[in-house]
């Protein structure tokens, strides 16, 4: 297998499902170089013309060393459904001594073996979407960022008792517990908030704090 030129800005991406392929693609439009590890040959062929795709079994630890994976620094193993490959894929990367490893999980329980064997980063595209979508389904808010530690980002249409006045007049960290981020409004540039941020019809606003707090503030609207 040939080796890719400049590997150390380059992003390794394993498997290429659905959640591989959406990150191999966006890094693609972002301009990042890819190179994409797929063992499923009608896959492989079928994104060799976006980016450069190689076909093999990333299981072997020799099929990895032949493409030259341990001379990335970023890797992201997107191999879910199989709990047995997920594991063997990043234990081979965790072995090369790959800077920074992102791993899918499709469980709780898978997640803390990745991490026990040395994953940097795991992440549970299914039950975030999930969760996401549920907040937007059972409340006022249009997007759901939930981050760590209780921190979540929401988008939002502002509470109708908010409308007509500034961020200084209605005090909203006071009265609600939440963090107004900024505000957009129709036709008008994203604005950072302020004191003096006045809230229009229509406008948009995105804001942080605890889910529950967020919960209680976007029910206003």
């Amino acid at each position: 297998m040939a080796r890719m030129d400049n590997t150390s800005e380059a992003i390794l991406v394993i498997g290429l499902g659905r959640f591989g392929s959406a990150i191999a693609v966006t890094l693609d439009h972002l301009g990042k170089d890819v190179l994409a590890v797929e063992s499923n040959a009608t896959r492989a062929q079928n994104w060799s013309h976006r980016f450069r795709v190689v076909e093999a079994d990333a299981r072997s630890p020799e099929a990895l060393d032949q493409l030259g994976a341990g001379e990335f620094n970023i890797a992201v193993v997107g191999v879910g459904t199989s709990l047995e490959a997920s594991v063997l894929i990043t234990a081979n990367l965790v072995d090369l001594g790959i800077r920074e490893i992102w791993a899918k999980a499709t469980s709780r329980e898978h997640g803390t073996i990745l991490k026990r064997i040395g994953a940097h980063h795991v992440v549970y595209p299914e039950n975030d979407a999930g969760q996401r979508v549920a907040h937007m389904l059972s409340g006022k808010m249009l997007d759901y960022i939930e981050m760590e530690d209780q921190f979540t980002i929401v988008k939002m249409v502002p509470p109708k008792e908010l409308v007509g006045f500034t961020l200084g007049e209605t005090n909203v960290r006071q009265k609600y517990g939440v963090s107004v981020i900024g505000v957009k409004s129709p036709g008008q540039p994203f604005e950072y908030a302020t004191p003096e941020t006045k809230i229009g019809q229509g406008d948009v606003m995105i804001v942080s704090g605890e889910p529950a707090l967020l919960e209680q503030f976007a029910n206003r609207s």
